[in-house]
């Protein structure tokens, strides 16, 4: 990270128990290493042990990833800096609407068959990414499913999810794969509009489709 990234980041990550008086020891090493190892692990692909001689050791880094991973801090540290990211652009900290979808991806070779499926609709063999996100595409929730998992299916799930976070989500945009029982289940029983936003028929390949973005910024704003 710059100086700048740092200075921003810095009083968003959530502080060590020894600073609030909770016991424990100091860590040995500062936190902006530490996320500096686990940017440029994930940037590049390498193995844990694989960590260059300039970083701090690679089981403690592996251990800190772990510590943040078990404990949720990871995420209490992403929802912090969303809300930033918001609240810079002029929006509250918290969502009222958002977006979900889709992506089926082809599976490595090393991915076992057991967590793996075909998406007949798009010919892939692998697994399937199920995001929503608030309408500056900041991720709200994130779920990841055997290619086969129909949209509605893990929907249902991911949505629930997603309400039980953000309680002021009142409306979800979704494209024509999220229609049928779901969008009464959504009002029902998360007390959520899923509102589908459909393809013309006579429309070929990628389009951006409207209501899906712009149009929500009116219902996503300063309130």
């Amino acid at each position: 990270m710059t100086d700048a990234e740092w200075a921003v980041v810095r009083p968003l990550l959530p502080v060590p128990g020894w600073l609030r008086g909770r016991g424990g020891q100091p860590e040995a090493y500062c936190h902006r290493q530490m996320l500096d190892a686990i940017g440029y692990l994930v940037d590049n692909g390498i193995k844990w042990r694989a960590m260059p001689a300039d970083f701090p050791p690679w089981d403690r880094v592996y251990a800190f990833f772990r510590r943040w991973r078990d404990h949720a801090l990871l995420q209490e540290f992403h929802d912090r800096l969303r809300a930033k990211v918001r609240m810079r652009a002029g929006r509250d900290a918290e969502p009222t609407a958002g977006v979900i979808d889709s992506q089926s991806v082809k599976a490595d070779a090393v991915v076992g068959t057991d967590s793996r499926g075909f998406d007949g609709g798009k010919l892939v063999n692998g697994r399937k990414r199920h995001v929503v996100v608030d309408t500056l595409g900041l991720l709200l929730g994130v779920m990841v499913t055997a290619a086969d998992t129909g949209d509605r299916t893990a929907a249902k799930v991911l949505l629930r999810q997603v309400a039980d976070a953000h309680h002021r989500l009142a409306l979800v945009w979704a494209d024509g794969g999220y229609t049928g029982s779901l969008v009464e289940h959504c009002l029902a029983v998360l007390a959520l509009v899923l509102l589908i936003v459909k393809r013309s028929d006579d429309m070929r390949g990628f389009v951006v489709l409207p209501k899906r973005s712009y149009l929500v910024r009116g219902l996503d704003g300063p309130s």
